[in-house]
């Protein structure tokens, strides 16, 4: 196996050094293509440092040298890989000694498109415990049963019921298979970019549960996650998967092959979300109005916002 790890790199001059010496530790990593997103302190030093040190990586910025989020670099990241498989990693997380055992296994199947794992979670301070532990505590993300490959993405858009959800940290692709995807990460997505194209990724190819019962990967939490900062309640939670199930519905209107049903879900499913964020009067009116059409997806949506905030 010849795997590329792709990172993007911003605001992690403290973890970068961690995640890539992760990464390192296996030899079927081939090569780790950091990707540096204009970060507002050190990392694109302690990036070149790390280039200098070590053969297996490369480093990237934009073509002008600007920030473009996540999924920007990622797609730069893409365009450069030159092994056979693709694996993913944030810049404050890092890989564990099993990451690959599933793998190495499962991709001598070649109807595998990926493998997928479970992703712990790893406080880097007490500050962060205290302040996220009652959001994330030591849950695994993953998909919490092996499951048939054509029904993952169903389960990930919540149309099987309570499913779990695939971290891209515990995600491999056989590059290969990537010619199936119309396209890659959605840029317009600031956040919710990787569950996405997670979804998309799970319609088209044949993925396969590898080790769901315990951690390959952990997912650093800290004060200055991106994602936390939302999920703390800085911000509506709502408003950012509003954004998210657009895209998706947009998606399934416009993709060949995409069941009704799976449509007609993911329609109610941002229906719900909308609600969510609708001032009051207007709320009640859109909630008045789908009681009366489409009460099960609504009664359905608002369980998911009150009671599962971490949707992917």
């Amino acid at each position: 196996m010849k795997i590329s790890v792709i990172i993007p790199v911003y605001n992690a001059e403290k973890y970068i050094s961690q995640a890539v010496e992760s990464a390192l530790q296996f030899e079927e990593v081939y090569e780790i293509i950091l990707i540096e997103d204009k970060s507002p302190d050190n990392a694109l030093q302690v990036c070149q440092k790390l280039a200098e040190k070590y053969n297996q990586i490369k480093l990237y910025q934009h073509s002008d040298k600007g920030n473009h989020g996540a999924g920007a670099s990622r797609n730069l990241g893409l365009e450069k890989v030159t092994g056979d498989f693709v694996a993913f990693l944030d810049a404050d997380d890092y890989y564990l000694p099993n990451r690959f055992d599933a793998e190495r296994e499962l991709f001598k199947n070649p109807e595998v498109d990926g493998v997928y794992g479970a992703n712990g979670v790893q406080y880097y301070s007490e500050k962060a415990r205290e302040q996220y532990y009652p959001i994330y505590k030591d849950k695994l993300d993953t998909v919490y049963k092996k499951t048939n490959p054509e029904d993952v993405y169903l389960g990930l858009i919540n149309l099987r019921g309570t499913f779990g959800l695939i971290h891209l940290d515990a995600l491999t692709i056989r590059k290969t298979a990537l010619s199936k995807m119309s396209k890659m990460f959605e840029t317009s997505l600031r956040l919710h970019q990787d569950s996405e194209i997670i979804v998309r990724l799970a319609f088209y190819l044949r993925l396969f549960t590898g080790i769901n019962e315990q951690p390959i990967a952990l997912r650093g939490i800290h004060e200055d996650n991106r994602i936390t900062k939302v999920d703390s309640g800085k911000t509506n939670p709502a408003t950012t998967r509003v954004l998210l199930w657009r895209e998706l519905s947009k998606w399934a209107e416009n993709e060949e092959g995409v069941p009704e049903d799976v449509k007609l879900h993911i329609q109610r499913m941002l229906r719900s979300f909308e609600i969510a964020i609708a001032p009051g009067f207007k709320k009640w009116g859109m909630i008045g109005k789908y009681l009366i059409t489409d009460y099960r997806s609504i009664r359905s949506g608002l369980y998911n916002i009150n009671f599962r905030s971490t949707i992917i």
